[in-house]
C-alpha cells in the first residue's frame, strides 16, 4: 500500500492553538503591559522629583543686625547695575498673524521655521490667555539691581521686568551670587509682573501638562543676567546720600479697581540716591502698585509696559508739559499691591499733552508712565522731600509654608505649577527690610491694598464669602519715613 498522505484538520472549538500563537500573544501583551508599567514608571518619576522639588533643604530664618548687636554705622554705599533680558527675536520662528487675533491659531496662522526643527519655537508671552506669541520688542526687558551696605550689612534688591518666577528659581541666583559674593547677606528679587514679557512660570506656554513650550533656555538667561546685575551693583557701592518723599497718586487719571472694595494704592514712595561727596547722582528707588498690563490682551509686542516709560522719564526727564530735568543714574521700580485687582484697563488716561486714551495700547502705556513720572519729580524736588538722616541697614527674611487644596496641590504634584509640595503645602518667603529710613515688606505674591492700606470688607460678590477679620492695615505697624510694599518678591503665589 502507498503512504497516506495525512492531511491537517481544522481546530474545533475545543482544540487549543498551537503553542508558538500562545507565545506570541502573551508577548505581545507582556510588552503592552511594559510600556504602560513605564509610563507608569515615568509619570510616577515625574511626580516624584515635581513633588519634591529642587533647593528642598534651603531655609532661611534671620534677622541682621541681630537685636541688640548693632555694628557702628558708617556711610550708606549704594550701587546699581541694569542688566538686558529682552529675548532675540531672531533666535526663534517668525510667524504671521492671518486672522489679526494676536494669538498664534495652528490652523489659521503661519510661521517659517527657520531652525528646521518642525517646532514652533516662539516667544509665548505671559499675563492674558494662552497662545499669546510675540511678533516684535516694543520695549526692552531689564534685570535692575540697587546694592546698599552699611553697619555691617549688605543688601541687594532685584527688580526683573517679569510676569513672575517662583522661590526655587531666585534660590538658584542667591547661591550662585554667593559662591562669588559669600559678603551678600540678602537679594530680595521682585518682578515688576508686566504681561508682556515672555511666560517664566509655565502657565501661558503651549502646552498643558507638560510644558512642553516652556523656554527653559531663556528663563536660564535671566537667572544669568539676575545674577550678573547683583555682582556689578554690588562692584558699584559708593558712598551716598539720599533725598526721600511720598507722591499722592490720585484715582482720577490713575488707576481703578476692578473690584470691590475699592481700595487702590494711592501713593508713589520715593528715594533719590547721589553719591556722597560730588552729589552725581546714583539711582531713583520707586513703587507703585499697579497692574503692567495697558497694552493689553491683543498686543504682540514684548514691552516693559508703562514701567519702561517711567523709569526712562525719571532718568533722562522730560520736555514740553509737565517737563522736567532727569535724575540720571537708574531707576529701580518695583511694583506695590495690585491684588485684587489694581489695572488701568477698562479706564481713560489723559495724558501730558492733553490727549485722551480710550482704549488699551502703547499710548496708554506711555501716558500713564509719565503721567506717574511728572508726579514723582515734583514731589522728590517740592518742600515735602527730605533727606535722610539714619542710614542704617537692617533686614529679616524667613521661609514659611502655605497650605494649598485642589486643584492646586494636583497642579503642583504634576510640575505645572511651583514646584515641591511639603506635606499639603507649597514653602515660599517674607522679607521686611530697613534702608536707613525707607522701610520695605515684601509680599510673595498679589496682595489686596486694603491689607496694606486699611478697608477690609466682604461686599456681595466678593472673592471670597468669608467675614472679614479687621486687624491693622500693614502700613500702620511700620515706621519708615517711606514705607513700601513690593509684590511678587522672591515667588509669585497668587492674590492675596
Amino acid at each position: 500500500m502507498g503512504k497516506k498522505r495525512i492531511q491537517g484538520k481544522r481546530r474545533g472549538p475545543g482544540r487549543k492553538p498551537p503553542l508558538r500563537d500562545v507565545l506570541s500573544r502573551h508577548r505581545i501583551l507582556a510588552g503592552i503591559l511594559g510600556v504602560i508599567l513605564l509610563a507608569l514608571l515615568a509619570g510616577s518619576v515625574h511626580i516624584a522629583v515635581q513633588s519634591w522639588g529642587p533647593h528642598r533643604d534651603y531655609e532661611i530664618d534671620r534677622v541682621l543686625p541681630a537685636p541688640g548687636q548693632w555694628p557702628a554705622v558708617g556711610d550708606l554705599e549704594v550701587g546699581t547695575s541694569v542688566r538686558d533680558i529682552t529675548p532675540d527675536l531672531d533666535e526663534y520662528d517668525a510667524w504671521q498673524d492671518v486672522d489679526g487675533d494676536g494669538r498664534f491659531d495652528p490652523g489659521i496662522d503661519s510661521y517659517t521655521d527657520r531652525n528646521g526643527n518642525g517646532r514652533f519655537d516662539l516667544v509665548w508671552l505671559a499675563g492674558f490667555g494662552r497662545d499669546r506669541a510675540a511678533q516684535g520688542v516694543h520695549t526692552p526687558l531689564s534685570a535692575r539691581a540697587m546694592a546698599f551696605r552699611n553697619n555691617g550689612v549688605t543688601l541687594v534688591l532685584v527688580s526683573l521686568d517679569s510676569i513672575g518666577l517662583t522661590l526655587d528659581r531666585y534660590i538658584t541666583v542667591r547661591k550662585h551670587v554667593r559662591e562669588i559674593l559669600p559678603d551678600v547677606d540678602h537679594i530680595l528679587f521682585a518682578a515688576t509682573h508686566t504681561h508682556s514679557a515672555p511666560d517664566t512660570l509655565g502657565l501661558w506656554s503651549f502646552g498643558y501638562l507638560w510644558n512642553s513650550r516652556f523656554d527653559e533656555a531663556y528663563l536660564q538667561r535671566v537667572q544669568a543676567q539676575a545674577k550678573e546685575a547683583v555682582l556689578e551693583a554690588v562692584a558699584d557701592l559708593r558712598p551716598a546720600r539720599a533725598i526721600l518723599a511720598t507722591a499722592p497718586v490720585p484715582r482720577d487719571n490713575f488707576t481703578r479697581d476692578s473690584r470691590n472694595p475699592q481700595v487702590v494704592d494711592n501713593q508713589l514712595p520715593l528715594a533719590w540716591f547721589m553719591e556722597k561727596e560730588i552729589g552725581v547722582s546714583i539711582g531713583v528707588l520707586a513703587s507703585w502698585g499697579m497692574h503692567p498690563e495697558a497694552l493689553g490682551s491683543g498686543s504682540p509686542w514684548i514691552s516693559a509696559d508703562f514701567a519702561h516709560y517711567f523709569r526712562e522719564a525719571m532718568e533722562k526727564g522730560l520736555d514740553g508739559p509737565g517737563g522736567f530735568a532727569g535724575f540720571g543714574g537708574d531707576c529701580v521700580y518695583f511694583t506695590g499691591p495690585v491684588g485684587g485687582l489694581m489695572t488701568q484697563l477698562g479706564m481713560d488716561i489723559v495724558d501730558r499733552h492733553g490727549f485722551r486714551h480710550t482704549g488699551n495700547g502703547i499710548g496708554m502705556a506711555m501716558a500713564q508712565g509719565e503721567n506717574l513720572a511728572v508726579l514723582g519729580a515734583a514731589a522728590l524736588r517740592g518742600p515735602g522731600a527730605r533727606p535722610m538722616e539714619d542710614p542704617r541697614l537692617a533686614f529679616s527674611a524667613r521661609t514659611l509654608y502655605l497650605p494649598t487644596g485642589w486643584p492646586i496641590r494636583a497642579a503642583v504634584h504634576l510640575g505645572m505649577v511651583h514646584p515641591g509640595l511639603y506635606g499639603a503645602k507649597v514653602k515660599s518667603e517674607v522679607n521686611a527690610l530697613r534702608i536707613g529710613e525707607i522701610e520695605i515688606l515684601a509680599t510673595p505674591g498679589e496682595i489686596f491694598p486694603e491689607i496694606v492700606y486699611g478697608g477690609i470688607e466682604t461686599p456681595q460678590g466678593a472673592d471670597h464669602a468669608v467675614s472679614p477679620q479687621e486687624v491693622p492695615p500693614l502700613f500702620d505697624r511700620m515706621k519708615g519715613t517711606v514705607r513700601m510694599n513690593f509684590n511678587l518678591a522672591n515667588d509669585e503665589i497668587g492674590y492675596i
